[in-house]
């Protein structure tokens, strides 16, 4: 009779880890490790882009009117006083800091620090290519890389970002050059 209570209780007991690891692989404790928190898995289930068509029938025109450009072009102004920053520039469809973005966000870190800037707005943006949703994600990616990489160079200010996607571009020309300024953040100073 030890025997089966012994058996009982093991089997009870495996049971019991089973259904909390089921429970934490589906996420009912907010989180595959038990603790509470945003999800680490995007929510947007979108698949890479894996080429460019020269010619996307979908783009439109909106976006490139006179005075949809003369709005945006005002809002896209860093509003520094002394010196300008420079936007920091992603490769097609990639949220990682290149080599060279790397030297550009020391230059801007520096000035930020010389002009004792208290605030700062980080852009993400994305190229014409791919969904809105899509190109949001991969712009507040983009963002908040760029914030940490500021903050490893220890810049201590206010940093805040935010990602238009590809619904503000920086550069309305359907070109190779004006995708490559869109798939960037922007500095704003607050």
């Amino acid at each position: 009779m030890r025997q089966v209570g012994g058996v009982m209780a093991l089997c009870m007991f495996v049971i019991a880890v089973l259904f909390v690891e089921g429970c934490a692989v589906k996420g009912w404790w907010g989180s595959e490790s038990g603790q509470e928190g945003p999800a680490q898995e995007e929510l947007i289930k979108e698949p890479p882009i894996k080429e460019i068509s020269p010619e996307d029938g979908q783009l439109t025109d909106s976006r490139t009117s006179q005075a949809m450009q003369s709005e945006l072009l005002s809002r896209n102004d860093t509003g520094l006083a002394n010196g300008t920053l420079s936007d920091v520039l992603f490769d097609f469809d990639r949220d990682t800091i290149r080599a060279d973005a790397m030297r550009v966000l020391e230059a801007d870190a520096k000035q930020l620090q010389q002009d004792r800037v208290a605030g700062l707005l980080l852009e993400g943006r994305g190229d014409e290519f791919g969904t809105s949703a899509y190109n949001l994600v991969l712009g507040e990616r983009r963002a908040r890389n760029v914030k940490s990489y500021l903050q490893e160079l220890g810049l201590s200010i206010d940093v805040r970002t935010t990602s238009y996607g590809k619904d503000r571009p920086l550069c309305f020309e359907h070109s190779g050059e004006c995708g490559q300024r869109n798939r960037s953040v922007h500095f704003v100073v607050k």
